[in-house]
C-alpha cells in the first residue's frame, strides 16, 4: 500500500478526530458538545487503536474527564472564593490542550510517545 493509499485511509479518522476537537471548542458556548466529543471518543476509539491517532482520542478523553473534574472541584469550592480561580485556570488548561491537539493533528504528530498508547 502506498503513502497516499494510507493518507486516504485515515482520512476519515482524522475528519472525526477533527470533529471531536470542534466540539470540545464549541463546549465554552454550548456545553452539551463535549458530552458528544467524548461519546465519539468511545464509539471510535477501537478503530484509531495502534494509529497515531489514539494518542489524540488519549488526549480528548483526559481532556474532558480531568476538565470535568476540576470544573467540580471549582462548583464545589465557589462558596470559598478559590473556586473561581478553579474553574478559571480549568477552562484556560482545556482550550490549551484543544489547541495543541489541533495543531498537532494538523500536523500529522501524535501527542504521546508512540508506546504510550
Amino acid at each position: 500500500m502506498s503513502l497516499n493509499d494510507k493518507r486516504e485511509e485515515m482520512q476519515p479518522l482524522k475528519n472525526i478526530t477533527t470533529l471531536v476537537y470542534v466540539l470540545q471548542a464549541l463546549s465554552f458556548f454550548l456545553g452539551v458538545t463535549s458530552i458528544v466529543a467524548i461519546i465519539i471518543n468511545y464509539v471510535k476509539r477501537s478503530e484509531v487503536s495502534s494509529t497515531w491517532l489514539a494518542s489524540h482520542f488519549r488526549w480528548q478523553m483526559r481532556t474532558f474527564w480531568f476538565g470535568l473534574l476540576w470544573m467540580a472541584v471549582g462548583a464545589l469550592t465557589l462558596i470559598l472564593a478559590v473556586g473561581y480561580l478553579v474553574i478559571t485556570v480549568t477552562g484556560i488548561w482545556i482550550i490549551y490542550r484543544i489547541v495543541k491537539g489541533w495543531l498537532y493533528l494538523h500536523d500529522g504528530k501524535p501527542l504521546y510517545a508512540a508506546n504510550s498508547y
